[in-house]
C-alpha cells in the first residue's frame, strides 16, 4: 500500500519512518509512505497557499488551485488520483470499520489542512472522502494523518510480530466491536494492589471466561484503579472516582469559548 500524504509541513512525518510496525511494513514491501509539500506546486507566488474567505471573516482558507496543482504534480493532470481523503471536522469519524476500510487501498492521498480548513471546492471536487478523528479542533491535519498512517500502516502484512493481535483486540469483530479486556503482568502484587486469582490459576477455561467477561461495550468504556478483583480489597464498589482518568474530558471541544479561528484544520 502506498500512502501519499499532502502537507506543509513534510519533515514532521519524518519520525514514522522509525515507528517499528510501519518500518516493519515497510521492509516488507507492505508500505510506502510519501510526503508532497504543497508549496512545492502551488501556482501562487512566494510559496503562498492560502488566502482570505469570500464573505469577509477571521483567518485564512488553503486555495482549491493550490491543491489541484499539488494533486495533478503528484498524479499528473489527466491520470486518475487515488482515493483522496481530506481532513475535516466535519467529516466521517475515523473508527476501526473505516481503518479496515482504507487499509484495503492500493494507494491513498490524505489532504492535511491548516487555517480555515479547505476551499470547499476542495471537499466537493477534488476529494473522495471528508474524515475526522474525533469531536475537537487540531491546529492543522498532520496529526490526525499521522493517526490514520498508524492505524492503517499496523494493519499491512509484516507489520505486527503476530498477525494474530488484529483479530482479538478492541474494537475488533471477534470482541463485537468492544474494547479489550484489562491486562496484567508481573509483579503479581505491589503496593497492595493485586492480579486477579484467576489469572495466575492457570486454568485456561476460566481465563478465557474472565476476559470474555470483562470486554467493554464501545470506547465510553473506562476502567479505574481499584475496579477490579484482585486489586486492594478487591471491592468492585469501593472508591468509584478514585484515580479516575478523564474527568470532564467527554466535554466536547468544539463547545469552547475562546475558540481560535485559525485552528479549524481538523
Amino acid at each position: 500500500m502506498r500512502i501519499d500524504v499532502f502537507t506543509l509541513f513534510p519533515e514532521w512525518f519524518d519520525w514514522m519512518e522509525r515507528s517499528r510496525p510501519l518500518r516493519n511494513a515497510h521492509a516488507a514491501g507492505s508500505l510506502e509512505l510519501c510526503t508532497f509539500d504543497y508549496r512545492t506546486t502551488t501556482p501562487l507566488r512566494g510559496g503562498r497557499v492560502d488566502d482570505t474567505p469570500y464573505g469577509g471573516g477571521p483567518g485564512m482558507v488553503i486555495r482549491v488551485d493550490v491543491v489541484a496543482a499539488a494533486l495533478e504534480g503528484a498524479y499528473g493532470a489527466t491520470s486518475r488520483a487515488p482515493r483522496v481523503v481530506v481532513l475535516s471536522p466535519r467529516g466521517r469519524p475515523f473508527d476501526d470499520a473505516m481503518a479496515r476500510e482504507l487499509a484495503g487501498e492500493d494507494q491513498l492521498a490524505i489532504l492535511c489542512g491548516r487555517y480555515e480548513g479547505f476551499d470547499e471546492r476542495v471537499h466537493a471536487h477534488l476529494a473522495s472522502d471528508t474524515v475526522s478523528i474525533g469531536p475537537y479542533v487540531l491546529s492543522g491535519g498532520e496529526i490526525a494523518a499521522m493517526a490514520i498512517v498508524d492505524a492503517l500502516g499496523r494493519r499491512l502484512p509484516g507489520a505486527l510480530g503476530n498477525d494474530a493481535s488484529l483479530e482479538q483486540e478492541s474494537f475488533s469483530p471477534a470482541l463485537g466491536g468492544g474494547t479489550e479486556h484489562p491486562h496484567y503482568t508481573r509483579p503479581p502484587e505491589f503496593r497492595g494492589w493485586g492480579v486477579p486469582e484467576v489469572l495466575l490459576s492457570g486454568h485456561h477455561g476460566e481465563v478465557e471466561r474472565w476476559r470474555r467477561d470483562r470486554v467493554g461495550s464501545g470506547p465510553a468504556v473506562a476502567l479505574q484503579p481499584g475496579r477490579e478483583e484482585g486489586q486492594g480489597d478487591g471491592d468492585p464498589d469501593r472508591d468509584p472516582d478514585r484515580g479516575a482518568l478523564g474527568g470532564d474530558a467527554d466535554r466536547r471541544a468544539d463547545a469552547r469559548p475562546d475558540h481560535d479561528p485559525e485552528s479549524d484544520a481538523g
